[in-house]
């Protein structure tokens, strides 16, 4: 993967993405199902060509730009803490990860498996987001820390709720494996924090504009 500006906070952006997701499924509020997609499609993203690639396409990513901007922005008053500690354990989970050779090998292949299960499955298939959940409770469950998701006590107790957010917590770390493969880290976070929202405001006229 480039480990360039524009990689990054494209990796970054997925990562808030999937973390939003993650809160709007356990609050019962409304995906996007576009966003949705993308995330759940870059688990299975193994091979691209791009961190662009790995979602979909730069309109796939329309959400988390919108979200990371008013992270990033800090004179917005859109700064969500419960997002960013979210976010950062991720960060924290996803370096585990990269330094665990055994358990990133564990989740490729329980992933190709998946893939080669059912090519053309639809990504939201219940059983497919069973599966994921399975594979995160297997594998970054049993990191620390462990993501404290807060939501409807109601929604929560559902076992397909449940299956959804963790399937979405695999997808955020699968972005957080991306941002550090392009380079990301605590430090370049705080001295490229400018130029990467400037960053995002051209990713956004981008998609605006048509761009992809």
């Amino acid at each position: 993967m480039n480990r360039d500006l524009r990689s990054r906070t494209i990796a970054l952006a997925g990562l808030y993405q999937a973390a939003w997701l993650v809160r709007q499924t356990a609050r019962g509020s409304t995906r996007d199902p576009q966003a949705t997609h993308a995330s759940m499609q870059s688990l299975f993203a193994i091979d691209a060509a791009s961190v662009t690639a790995v979602f979909g396409g730069l309109r796939s990513l329309g959400t988390g730009l919108e979200v990371l901007s008013g992270q990033l922005d800090g004179t917005s008053g859109r700064r969500d803490l419960e997002l960013t500690s979210h976010v950062i354990s991720l960060l924290h989970l996803a370096r585990q990860l990269l330094r665990d050779r055994t358990m990133a090998e564990h989740i490729a292949t329980g992933i190709q498996r998946l893939a080669d299960a059912g090519a053309d499955a639809d990504l939201d298939e219940p059983a497919r987001i069973a599966a994921l959940a399975t594979l995160y409770e297997q594998t970054i469950s049993t990191l620390s820390p462990r993501v404290m998701v807060h939501g409807e006590p109601s929604l929560l107790e559902n076992a397909e709720t449940r299956n959804r957010i963790r399937s979405l917590l695999l997808a955020g770390i699968r972005a957080a494996v991306l941002w550090h493969q392009c380079g990301g880290s605590r430090w370049r976070l705080i001295v490229e924090r400018r130029r990467m929202l400037e960053c995002v405001r051209t990713l956004l006229r981008e998609i605006r504009f048509g761009a992809d």
